[in-house]
């Protein structure tokens, strides 16, 4: 038999919150399903029908069949089934997609932007994307801005969003040992995620929440100025190289990642969080992980010349 709230003992229903919080569940569903369809169609005829209009002042105060009152509670008998309760309606912002003008803000701030301390202090005075609203923490960045490869992921996770850096939780351990097997470090490279605050849930970000944090990811890799951009998973390979390609198409294959005038080589690979959930591809990520060590150290060489200074690779 199912136990509800009332049968829990306040520490059970805290460990069990605490549970629901942990695996990323934001928001808590009903007993019943409810019909959407049915519920934005009423909604839709109640504006339709215009606010009802009250009583004329002269009206009676008492007596007769049509004066209005209130409903008595209604009594739940044992073994009823309890109609779904109405859901309150989310506010307009959270239900419409941004304006023109949430758009040319972003531009407009991030073209701003001549530092990439400047571009930070831009997205934290940035209100038009609605998921800094139910995110805690902006996640900007981490490792060295000077390094010649940058890294750019999908959007924070729960770990992330908590402490305020990219990268931080599984995914972001296994891509720390990932660029270990290269000879790179957080010293050595440069992370960051083409959106700033943690989707909730962490559903896959909305193609106008990409759209609006598109100017700052590109301001970003324009101030870095990285000799290498490596793209890490669906969202950053498909947003910023201009395809519908999926990442197992696109993964492995040097390609050019134009901002402005500049074209930079962009390599497309494997999110760490999608090697967690099917460990057989790491396999692949290894193959584009030499790749990108061939590339670097042929950076370093120069032209004509060979490298001696990065460490040779190590897979595990």
């Amino acid at each position: 038999m199912a136990l509800s709230a009332t049968d829990m003992s306040p520490q059970a229903l805290a460990a069990l919150l605490s549970f629901y919080a942990d695996s990323g569940v934001e928001e808590l569903c009903e007993e019943q399903a409810i019909d959407r369809f049915v519920q934005s169609a009423e909604i839709a005829r109640a504006r339709a029908r215009g606010p009802r209009q009250a009583p004329p002042a002269s009206a009676p105060a008492t007596g007769g069949a049509e004066m209005q009152r209130p409903a008595p509670p209604r009594v739940e008998r044992p073994g009823q089934a309890s109609a779904a309760p109405a859901t309150p309606i989310p506010q307009a912002s959270q239900l419409t997609i941004p304006g023109e003008a949430a758009f040319e803000d972003s531009r407009v701030r991030a073209a701003g932007a001549a530092t990439i301390a400047d571009l930070r202090a831009a997205l934290d005075g940035f209100t038009g994307c609605n998921l800094r609203h139910s995110a805690k923490t902006l996640v900007f960045a981490d490792g060295n801005p000077e390094a010649e490869v940058m890294f750019i992921g999908e959007a924070p996770g729960r770990e992330e969003d908590i402490q305020g850096a990219p990268f931080v939780g599984r995914a972001g351990q296994l891509l720390d040992r990932m660029l270990a097997a290269i000879g790179l470090d957080r010293d050595s490279a440069y992370i960051t995620n083409m959106i700033p605050w943690r989707p909730p849930g962490n559903r896959t970000p909305a193609p106008h929440e990409i759209e609006l944090c598109r100017p700052f990811i590109e301001r970003h890799v324009t101030l870095a100025a990285p000799k290498i951009v490596v793209m890490l998973g669906n969202v950053a390979s498909k947003s910023l190289l201009g395809t519908e390609k999926g990442i197992l198409s696109l993964r492995g294959t040097w390609m050019e990642y134009k901002v402005g005038e500049t074209a930079i080589p962009a390599l497309p690979t494997l999110h760490p969080a999608y090697l967690l959930r099917n460990p057989a591809q790491k396999r692949l990520a290894w193959a584009d992980l030499l790749s990108l060590r061939e590339r670097l150290d042929a950076l370093s060489a120069g032209p004509g010349g060979t490298s001696t200074d990065a460490p040779a690779p190590s897979g595990d």
